[in-house]
């Protein structure tokens, strides 16, 4: 295996990692904490991907993880760098889409009336922790935009998906037959 293909390369031994377009930044730059969350986030859309689902929540869980490497691309970009080829990118399209599977989903759900406790079954918790992920990933990213580019469909995206992960919890639940507990705050 040639050296260029080796997972290794030595170059983050004193902290720091390059952006794309090479820019040398600390590894605890906002850049690298916005798309190491957005990576973190990926890896359990992998983790509800991984169980028994229908083939068609599976296709989209793997275009939402396709869209995240997106986000996480364009989140990693020095914008004041020269690239090669174009960076992927989002459409409004990526939105609806999320946006139409929740609709979708709610049609088969019962109205909330209540805040409800994660949990219930194994994958709901997933979509619970994902969801909370997720938001977490959105708020980084907000506060990276406040000093730094970042395209507003990225954080748009992350705001819907948020809410899509928490819908595909509650559809998970109904699929599995796994109670929802309401939240019955103690007063």
């Amino acid at each position: 295996m040639p050296d260029e293909w080796k997972i290794y390369t030595k170059t983050g031994d004193k902290g720091e990692t390059s952006l794309i377009g090479g820019t040398r930044v600390p590894k605890y730059h906002p850049r690298i904490e916005a798309y190491g969350t957005v990576d973190e986030l990926n890896s359990f859309i992998g983790l509800i991907r991984d169980h028994n689902i229908s083939a068609e929540l599976k296709l989209l869980l793997l275009e939402i993880q396709d869209r995240l490497f997106t986000i996480e691309s364009q989140l990693a970009y020095d914008p004041e760098a020269k690239l090669s080829k174009p960076l992927p990118k989002l459409h409004e399209s990526d939105i609806h889409a999320l946006e139409l599977a929740i609709d979708q989903m709610n049609e088969e759900l019962d109205p909330l009336s209540s805040f409800l406790l994660p949990g219930g079954h194994i994958i709901v918790s997933y979509c619970h922790v994902a969801r909370c992920v997720c938001r977490r990933a959105e708020r980084i990213t907000i506060q990276l935009s406040e000093d730094h580019p970042v395209n507003p469909l990225n954080i748009k995206y992350l705001n819907r998906l948020s809410d899509y992960l928490f819908v595909l919890a509650r559809k998970l639940a109904k699929d599995y037959n796994a109670p929802e507990t309401q939240w019955e705050p103690r007063v």
